[in-house]
């Protein structure tokens, strides 16, 4: 139940922050639905994924672009999901609907699988919940996180070919990050109220690197700022 993932509390501020109203939607029976993007000849793809209240899991392992299931009881939270690709570039938003809010026997889960090959820019609008994302599979260029409240678990966990960057900007709630450590990692981490607890990392001037770092053909540059709430950054 949505009840036991983000207290009314913790709603009650991000509609705050937002500006939205306290319009809660209804609530119906449980649909499911499943959505595939074919692979194509762009050369990267540009993913945008809106989700202002839910359960969000991320992976690798797709055949397809995506492969995605979704499965929700508020009909105005129905996914919306949208590809275009004009020569090399591909464009892809996942988008959540609706109102922010509704009763305690809500449900929204996304279940999202990406294929592991193609090189993706990655951008997240997630509102309040649970965010699952197993990244470490994949052909990374960058992640772009905005989280308002409630927890992420962010896994890069892999043997990434390329550099690429990770911003993630927190509001409410805990942020852990597992990092690899064959490859170079750069982080900044700063909270606003709240704990910063580094593992597997040495302090060097103003950021933390791992050992590998100066040597590491393939580096990790992470900038993370939380609000009210934790911040652990795991390099294993």
């Amino acid at each position: 139940m949505l009840k036991r993932l983000f207290p009314l509390v913790i709603i009650s501020t991000v509609l705050a922050l937002s500006g939205c109203g306290h319009y809660s939607a209804p609530e119906g029976p449980e649909q499911r639905e499943s959505r595939s993007i074919d692979l194509d000849k762009s050369e990267r793809v540009r993913v945008e994924i809106k989700m202002p209240v839910g359960e969000l899991d991320t992976r690798g392992g797709a055949q397809k672009l995506l492969d995605a299931d979704f499965t929700y009881n508020v009909p105005a939270w129905k996914p919306d999901v949208r590809y275009h690709s004009a020569g090399a570039i591909g464009d892809l938003a996942i988008e959540q609907h609706g109102p922010m809010s509704s009763g305690g026997d809500a449900k929204n889960h996304w279940d999202l699988r990406f294929n592991d090959t193609v090189p993706l820019d990655l951008r997240f609008e997630f509102g309040a919940g649970e965010a699952r994302l197993n990244l470490g599979s994949l052909s990374l260029r960058s992640i772009n996180l905005e989280m308002g409240a409630g927890t992420l678990r962010l896994d890069l966990r892999g043997t990434p070919s390329r550099d690429y960057s990770v911003r993630v900007r927190g509001g409410v709630g805990e942020a852990t990050v597992y990092l690899p450590k064959e490859v170079g990692i750069s982080a900044t981490a700063s909270g606003g109220i709240g704990d910063i607890s580094v593992t597997g990392l040495r302090k060097s001037g103003d950021r933390y690197v791992n050992d590998a770092y100066e040597r590491a053909a393939v580096k990790i540059n992470l900038d993370i700022q939380g609000g009210v709430g934790s911040i652990k950054l795991i390099a294993e």
